[in-house]
């Protein structure tokens, strides 16, 4: 595994030609009372490294890129927010996944954090993979998992300030969690997080406020869920980097 902050142009040259450029994204949005504002991209960002160190030196060659700190979050901005409009967010991915492919990778993947920015980063990707001879890939860190038995709670996967991340943040980052405020559950639940019909995206204004940011029972978290959600989506994201890594090895002229 490289740094591309580490590297000088000529070795990112010769990287990109078999490499992969590993791009995380995350945002700058209110995670309730108990959680930093930059919750997701340190998720997103301890389950990459987790995931690099499994793959380790026979996995492989990735080149990982500073973190994007800034997403899409319009609807956290009732408390407080540092958000990217849908088409700004689009605009500078283009710029950085087209900036890789000039500066000479074949190869891309982008790692997710946050949940505003993911049908816009998956669009993203399609796009460039159309205008370039280029292998692109994108997932959001809490889709992919190595089906182990990480004491899943799909009801509260990944929610948002809530039970996931509190317990991924315990066991990451546990000096940045502050005391957890008494969950106070809504009625009605909101749509968002609860649509009445499997498969239907719902948004009804206001409710992000109305449930207070969160969206789930962060109290319920503990450091060794945390510990065993990041040890499964890290082992899923190795996982998925390999056979992304098979599927693509001998694209573009890589050898």
């Amino acid at each position: 595994m490289f740094e591309l902050t580490h590297l000088t142009w000529r070795e990112v040259r010769e990287t990109g030609r078999n490499g992969i450029a590993l791009l995380p994204i995350g945002s700058q949005e209110q995670h309730a009372g108990h959680l930093p504002m930059g919750t997701d991209t340190l998720l997103v960002e301890a389950v990459v490294e987790a995931a690099l160190a499994k793959l380790g030196d026979d996995g492989p060659s990735v080149v990982r890129l500073p973190s994007l700190p800034f997403g899409h979050s319009p609807h956290h901005l009732f408390a407080a927010a540092v958000s990217l409009s849908a088409p700004t967010l689009s605009a500078v991915l283009a710029d950085i996944l087209g900036s890789l492919a000039e500066s000479g990778f074949r190869r891309i993947l982008v790692v997710n954090g946050h949940g505003g920015n993911d049908e816009i980063m998956r669009l993203a990707v399609k796009r460039f993979a159309l205008a370039e001879e280029v292998s692109a890939a994108a997932c959001s860190y809490w889709t992919v998992t190595d089906g182990g038995d990480g004491g899943e709670n799909p009801g509260a996967t990944p929610g948002h300030a809530g039970w996931f991340e509190t317990s991924l943040m315990l066991a990451a980052r546990p000096e940045l969690v502050r005391e957890i405020d008494p969950w106070q559950p809504v009625d009605p639940a909101p749509l968002f997080d609860k649509p009445p019909y499997p498969g239907l995206t719902v948004e009804r204004h206001g409710e992000w406020a109305r449930v207070g940011g969160t969206t789930d029972d962060a109290s319920l978290a503990t450091a060794e869920a945390g510990r065993n959600l990041l040890e499964h989506r890290a082992a899923g994201l190795a996982e998925a980097i390999r056979a992304f890594d098979a599927a693509t090895a001998h694209s573009h002229g890589n050898q």
